[in-house]
């Protein structure tokens, strides 16, 4: 285990870091939006795209009993993915840049209710400390005990990706089938794929660090500007990693409504590449890398309201022994996990943006950008001032829990919003 002081601080404030490419929660939830709206096209893609994946990887005997034995469809209580995003140099376009190992700087829990009305992607910070169980790193051999205050992000170097599905189930009290670990290529890929991502800026972004500059207004990003635009951390809110998680779900949000609007979906051709550019670069749990459960995964979202797809923070403050690490929020904690636990369709409350990001000063009646087949509805015009879901708000195809039940509140120290609300970064 490498000792604190030789690793940078991987501060969510404003301490520098050199390795600001930790963040890839913009190309993990993205890579998984593509594979999950894509419907019939991974069912004719999956086969070809999973023989060229990298590798599998299994996860502990009950999440791999569990994920060969159900129905992803049809899990009771609904169905769990982790994606994480490593930080590793390996194979990548800057593998000459020298890093020591890898870590899982982007951990994204993506839960999808039973009755598939409602997705809610939950980014845990990387400077979060919580207790790692024993694991053993399937690269090197070695055994690491087990850790009651550790940063989420060392998990992976402890034991690899089944190592990281276990701290977060003991953090959640869910149960996670599913994972997949992400690469940077494919951000570079799936941006171009798709031709770029219109993103808001509401406030110049000027970060040398990862080489970005942006005015304020509208900007349509790929490659390597839509790479910089998720790392960029110094460039926007307060420079914490808190504000880049915000700024990213203003670009995930965006990718969404592309994604589901536009005649994207009925492009062949398009599909393929955003399948295929994101299969390619990910390393998937043996149950995840199954033809079928791709396509289940597929179909459980097909019509999925953009407004009933949530993007939402763990909650957490800051570390009172350390101030270039956070700790659990307790309360807010709890009754998000117990919310994900009973599978409760959730709403977020007024002003829940995060340290990055506002509602965009061109929201109104009319202005939304989601894919009217699947029934979004305008940002701001879903029960709540910043377009929040309210219940019932979506595509009801028919009878469920999540579609007839009153949406529960999420408490107000939650911040996030939903794929459907039109917001804009707001640089530093």
């Amino acid at each position: 285990m490498p000792d604190a002081p030789r690793r940078p601080l991987a501060r969510h404030g404003r301490l520098p870091r050199r390795r600001a490419w930790g963040t890839l929660v913009g190309f993990a939830a993205a890579s998984l939006a593509v594979l999950l709206v894509s419907g019939t096209s991974v069912a004719a893609i999956a086969g070809a795209q999973l023989a060229t994946a990298p590798r599998t990887v299994a996860l502990s005997k009950d999440d791999q009993n569990t994920a060969q034995t159900a129905d992803i469809t049809a899990i009771k209580g609904g169905a769990n993915i982790l994606l994480i995003g490593s930080d590793t140099r390996i194979g990548q376009f800057d593998s000459a840049e020298k890093v020591e190992g890898a870590r899982n700087d982007v951990t994204i829990l993506v839960h999808i209710s039973q009755d598939h009305q409602q997705l809610t992607a939950v980014s845990f910070p990387r400077d979060l400390k919580v207790p790692i169980p024993a694991c053993t790193n399937p690269e090197t051999g070695t055994t690491y005990p087990a850790a009651d205050h550790e940063l989420l992000n060392e998990a992976l170097g402890h034991g690899g990706i089944s190592c990281v599905v276990d701290t977060v189930e003991n953090l959640t009290g869910l149960t996670v089938p599913y994972a997949g670990l992400i690469t940077f290529d494919g951000v570079i890929e799936m941006s171009n794929a798709l031709g770029g991502v219109d993103v808001c800026v509401a406030k110049p972004i000027d970060d040398t660090y990862v080489g970005l500059h942006l005015a304020a207004g509208q900007h349509e990003l790929a490659g390597q500007d839509a790479l910089a635009f998720l790392r960029s951390r110094h460039g926007v809110g307060d420079g914490s990693d808190l504000a880049r998680i915000s700024s990213q779900q203003v670009f995930l949000s965006a990718l969404l409504r592309k994604v589901t609007s536009d005649g994207t979906l009925s492009n062949p051709i398009t599909l393929y590449k955003l399948a295929g550019a994101a299969l390619s670069n990910m390393t998937l749990s043996d149950g995840l890398a199954q033809t079928r459960t791709l396509v289940g995964l597929a179909s459980t979202l097909r019509g999925m309201s953009t407004s009933n797809m949530l993007f939402v923070q763990y909650p957490v403050v800051d570390d009172p022994t350390d101030q270039a690490h956070v700790i659990v929020s307790e309360e807010p904690a709890h009754a998000l996990n117990v919310a994900l636990q009973q599978d409760r369709k959730t709403s977020l409350t007024d002003s829940s943006t995060g340290r990055a990001s506002e509602e965009s000063p061109s929201t109104g009646a009319g202005t939304s950008t989601g894919s009217a087949s699947s029934g979004s509805t305008p940002s701001g015009s879903a029960g709540t001032p910043g377009g929040t879901p309210s219940a019932g708000s979506g595509a009801s195809t028919g009878a469920g829990t999540a579609a007839t039940q009153a949406a529960t509140p999420l408490p107000s120290s939650i911040s996030g919003q939903a794929a459907s609300e039109q917001t804009c970064t707001v640089g530093n």
